[in-house]
């Protein structure tokens, strides 16, 4: 009894059962099944495979990956692309009660428990960039300030971002490198000529920034950030693997 050789877990089936969970959202308990393994084995399989997936970065030609917010930054740079940023959220479980953080994964937005990721897409919304996930009320801008995205924008090459009314004030910090929807001058009885003038300047910003939407929602089509069932530490890795695999 026992004798004989082992069932190896090897690399490409580890490989497949983590795209499989992530892209499908099959719970280890089934992988294991089609595997022919142990629960154990799929669930540390995907906890091996998950963070080398965060780190491959975003392929932008053969051979090339960014895998940094900075050299994001510096290939739009040299590149002379225009960036694009926006936030995003993906449901979690609720937080056990009695945690002292359980209020902070409540988003202001949505009102459920959530952790948000900034995400930075080229003006084609290829996306590039997947910051580390944050709890869900954390803001936009202050996620983007987090990031490190001010002091690159600042000290780096000349780069143009759009960006929603969310990170207004950005521009002011990086001396116009931001660009958000224009500011109502008017609150109350403004002149028909603005209005018109107003409305137009906002959807031709809004026409240039949509295409960070079909960025995200390529990363939505995938079950694992639609809603995340899974341990919240792992979300940071969860979506920089899935950025990854969009490339």
């Amino acid at each position: 009894m026992g004798a004989g050789a082992k069932h190896r877990f090897v690399f490409v089936d580890r490989l497949l059962a983590t795209l499989v969970h992530l892209r499908h959202g099959a719970t280890h308990d089934v992988l294991a099944c089609w595997f022919g393994v142990d629960r154990s084995t799929i669930t540390r399989a995907i906890g091996e495979i998950r963070p080398l997936l965060a780190e491959r970065g975003c392929s932008i030609s053969p051979g090339v990956r960014l895998r940094t917010l900075a050299e994001v930054i510096y290939h739009l740079g040299a590149s002379g692309q225009t960036g694009i940023i926006d936030g995003t959220e993906i449901r979690v479980r609720r937080p056990a009660g009695g945690r002292k953080d359980r209020d902070t994964f409540i988003s202001g937005k949505n009102e459920q428990n959530a952790v948000k990721t900034m995400v930075l897409t080229d003006q084609n919304g290829r996306v590039l960039f997947c910051s580390p996930a944050r709890p869900g009320s954390c803001a936009d801008i202050t996620h983007a300030r987090q990031s490190g995205l001010v002091k690159l924008l600042v000290d780096g090459p000349a780069v143009e971002i759009l960006a929603d009314a969310g990170y207004q004030g950005l521009g002011a910090q990086t001396g116009g490198r931001v660009v958000t929807p224009p500011h109502r001058k008017f609150k109350k009885n403004a002149p028909d000529w603005y209005e018109e003038m107003h409305e137009r300047q906002r959807k031709a910003h809004s026409s240039r920034r949509i295409r960070v939407e079909h960025g995200i929602a390529h990363l939505k089509n995938w079950r694992a950030l639609a809603r995340h069932l899974g341990r919240r530490e792992h979300m940071s890795d969860t979506v920089q693997a899935v950025a990854s695999l969009l490339s």
